[in-house]
């Protein structure tokens, strides 16, 4: 039997990777220690998360492992050996806000949890695909140097950029700009899957990912975009908006879209590669429009605060240019637009909420 192991299993990138790639006749085995509790609170919890999966896909093998921990990572790499194919890493501390409070935990999972599971396939299974979810915040703010134009509920990039027509391609620099602590974490794990890639000759993938989005994201403040807006507008409670005058764009991907791109990585490998991944000029939204698609679905207004001080770091515009991604796996197509994410999440919110 062919092995994914999956990382973060518990969690939206996760979950939809392990139920896709057990839908594609792997062995899954999930390692995910609820980090998401101890970052975000008893609220964010994976626990129901990880429950139904139990339930749900048959032969599905949790392992609750902490990703820092070497030894038992590669106790478990080395008793799989190589029956496992592919290692989708989307284990993560996510959030540049929490980042900022605890800088030792941050850089240690998202960094050094990346070379430990990097190192485990290297000496277990060296001819393992290698998949990991990365962020748009490795460039850190150099997007906010692009010429925007305020238009009546957005920023927009001045149509005369390069970058208006499709957004930013990979040819952005990552350097020599505030990226937050926890853009500096991931930037260290995507260049190491990188090197491991190129001076490994190891088949490896980063996905520099907008806002990745799905009905089971357990969503709260300091992270989940869309699903802690949604959840907010079902269930009354308070939320935020910080900074540029709720104009930002965020363009908005679909967990299945994203796993379905994993997916033809998986089946065509290359070696090293990084891709921007997000909606791209199909799916994205900034706030204020949002807040006015939640509001239409729920059908009343939402409670919502307006705070001056932006994120320090934080994108004023982001629109993901996928076309590399394309340009490799012309065969890879959306299903969702962000119209069809939030009606998805808020009726997967009234059902968990019963509101």
């Amino acid at each position: 039997m062919s092995v994914a192991i999956v990382t973060g299993s518990a969690g939206l990138i996760g979950n939809e990777a392990a139920r896709f790639f057990h839908a594609k006749g792997l062995e899954v085995v999930g390692i995910d220690n609820d980090m998401r509790k101890v970052f975000f609170g008893d609220g964010a919890s994976t626990a129901w998360s990880l429950g139904r999966l139990q339930a749900d896909l048959k032969g599905y093998r949790h392992e609750s492992i902490d990703i820092r921990d070497v030894a038992a990572v590669e106790a478990l790499f080395a008793r799989l050996g190589k029956a496992i194919k592919v290692v989708i890493h989307t284990a993560a501390q996510p959030s540049h806000d929490w980042a900022a409070r605890d800088p030792h935990t941050d850089f240690t999972v998202n960094a050094n949890g990346t070379l430990a599971l990097l190192e485990a396939t290297r000496k277990f299974c060296p001819e393992a695909s290698f998949i990991h979810c990365s962020t748009n915040k490795v460039y850190g703010d150099t997007p906010n140097r692009l010429p925007l134009v305020e238009q009546e509920t957005r920023w927009e990039l001045d149509p005369s950029h390069p970058y208006a027509a499709h957004g930013i391609d990979e040819s952005m620099s990552i350097d020599n700009c505030m990226h937050s602590l926890f853009g500096v974490s991931k930037a260290a794990s995507d260049l190491m899957v990188q090197e491991y890639g190129r001076y490994f000759d190891m088949k490896t993938a980063c996905f520099r990912g907008g806002c990745l989005t799905g009905p089971n994201h357990s969503g709260a403040q300091l992270h989940g975009f869309l699903s802690y807006l949604v959840k907010c507008a079902v269930t009354g409670d308070a939320y935020t908006v910080f900074g540029y005058k709720g104009k930002q764009v965020r363009d908005n991907i679909h967990s299945f879209d994203l796993v379905n791109a994993f997916w033809h990585v998986f089946q065509k490998p290359r070696s090293a590669e990084v891709y921007n991944i997000g909606g791209s000029r199909h799916s994205n939204c900034s706030m204020i429009e949002a807040i006015r698609m939640c509001e239409e679905l729920t059908g009343r207004p939402m409670n919502t605060s307006y705070a001056e001080g932006n994120r320090a770091g934080d994108h004023i515009w982001w629109i993901s240019d996928v076309r590399r991604f394309q340009s490799h796996y012309p065969d890879w197509a959306y299903t969702y637009d962000v119209r069809s994410i939030l009606k998805e999440i808020h009726d997967a919110m009234v059902e968990r909420t019963g509101k």
